[in-house]
């Protein structure tokens, strides 16, 4: 009996692959967004001060990193949860594909984290005339929480990896 249920326990990581797979569908919608932020500032490009384009370019980076953030989890999380990725000799293999494992993967997410944050705070830096201060001064305390959260994670994982 015991066997029995230790194998549909271990076959439950299955139950994973859809999330992964609906995260895959999440990358195609940020991936139309992409192009129809970066087609919305062509036909004003000649018209638009230098702080909007930096704005559009910034939208641009954020959706990028949010975008590599959606890989790392997919892959690493799929890896590390249901299944090893075996991808042909021939194929191009991401570098760090089988070596995040949860510890790493959760630094590199509150990393990417930070530096999406990073880049909120840029925009709302920019526009600083169309912004109250209070919110302002709610933005920062979120990008410091972020920010001190990574590094705490960081310390953890270093002080559990000193123990291993």
């Amino acid at each position: 009996m015991e066997k029995l249920v230790e194998s549909i326990f271990y076959a439950s990581r299955w139950l994973l692959a859809p999330i992964y797979m609906g995260l895959s569908l999440a990358l195609i919608l940020l991936g139309i967004k992409f192009f129809q932020e970066l087609i919305h500032i062509f036909p004003i490009i000649l018209g638009a001060t230098e702080s909007d384009l930096v704005l559009v370019v910034l939208s641009l980076i954020d959706l990028a990193l949010v975008g590599g953030l959606l890989v790392m989890v997919m892959f690493s999380g799929y890896e590390n949860f249901i299944s090893r990725i075996d991808l042909d000799e021939k194929t191009d293999k991401l570098a760090w594909l089988g070596k995040l494992d949860s510890g790493s993967l959760k630094q590199k997410v509150a990393a990417s984290i930070v530096a999406i944050s990073s880049i909120h705070l840029l925009k709302v830096f920019m526009n600083l005339v169309d912004t109250d201060n209070e919110k302002i001064m709610w933005y920062v305390i979120m990008h410091l929480t972020f920010v001190l959260s990574a590094i705490g994670m960081a310390i953890i994982d270093k002080m559990n990896s000193k123990r291993s």
